[in-house]
């Protein structure tokens, strides 16, 4: 690339200048984060969806954004990750992070698990335990936990959104309410530099923070894809988790944030034998 395009690329699309103020931020979010739900950006405007939605629609024709089912992206290929997509991405790293968080947790206890592919690979994993006792938002969690002997699975209720097969909403708030487990287990979707830990949906970080406050201690999943990318929604400092299980050493910065919080570090890829990890609690 020439100086000269490097410095057009930074410049401003020409149609910026015909935009509302509530749309150059929207644009101005999109392009920091990748991706914004409707929703979000409805309560970050304090305006309707359907306000959001026909300004987004507005930003799709004029082609500055691309307009997705439930938000909007960045034109091109790097926006928020669909469904079917995640489940391809880091694959050896899930599985490697699954049976070392499935290790994490002993024989007898509780556990909340989250959505997202990195939990459901925790999930496969702890069908080796023999007793277990599982509360989980996840549709796919709970399917392939259903039916093994000696593990009970709860699944709280609500809303099913997105092909991901979780549950939000004031109904799954409000049976996460109704138990106190010993673990949870949480996905996100990047990173702040600052340590903050990061997702595109506000409905979903509502479920995540009451999982937060029902469990005793709490074990964040994340392969290191998700280092490098941020999203719109924070969902709690990595200080709130006491165990970070990931497939590569974190940054630098959020190391420190890490040790600065208390927060416990497993390498999926590192020495240590599975069996041992609960030890260390």
């Amino acid at each position: 690339m020439t100086e000269m395009e490097a410095v057009m690329n930074d410049l401003p699309p020409p149609h910026d200048t015909f935009l509302t103020q509530r749309q150059s931020q929207i644009v101005k979010i999109v392009r920091e984060q990748g991706y914004a739900s409707i929703e979000a950006l409805a309560k970050v405007f304090d305006v309707s969806a359907q306000s959001v939605r026909r300004d987004i629609i507005r930003l799709d024709e004029l082609q500055i954004l691309q307009r997705f089912h439930g938000g909007a992206g960045l034109r091109g290929n790097t926006v928020r990750l669909g469904y079917a997509q995640k489940k391809t991405i880091s694959s050896h790293g899930k599985e490697a992070i699954g049976q070392f968080a499935a290790g994490l947790i002993p024989e007898n206890a509780s556990v909340f698990l989250d959505v997202g592919t990195t939990v459901e690979a925790v999930a496969k994993a702890l069908r080796a335990k023999h007793r277990l006792s599982v509360v989980t938002t996840s549709l796919p969690a709970a399917a392939l936990l259903a039916g093994r002997q000696g593990i009970d699975v709860f699944v709280t209720g609500g809303q099913v959104q997105g092909a991901d097969g979780s549950l939000i909403g004031e109904t799954a708030i409000a049976g996460i309410g109704r138990f106190k487990t010993d673990y949870a287990v949480f996905g996100c979707s990047g990173f702040e530099d600052d340590g903050t830990v990061m997702d595109f949906d506000l409905r979903k970080v509502e479920v995540k923070q009451a999982m937060l406050a029902n469990c005793r201690h709490a074990v964040l999943v994340a392969d290191h894809a998700k280092f490098e990318r941020s999203a719109i929604v924070r969902l709690a400092p990595v200080g709130a988790f006491q165990t970070l299980v990931t497939d590569a050493d974190p940054p630098h910065a959020l190391q420190a944030a890490m040790e600065a919080g208390g927060t416990r570090l497993v390498v999926a890829d590192a020495p240590t034998p599975v069996a041992d990890l609960a030890s260390g609690f």
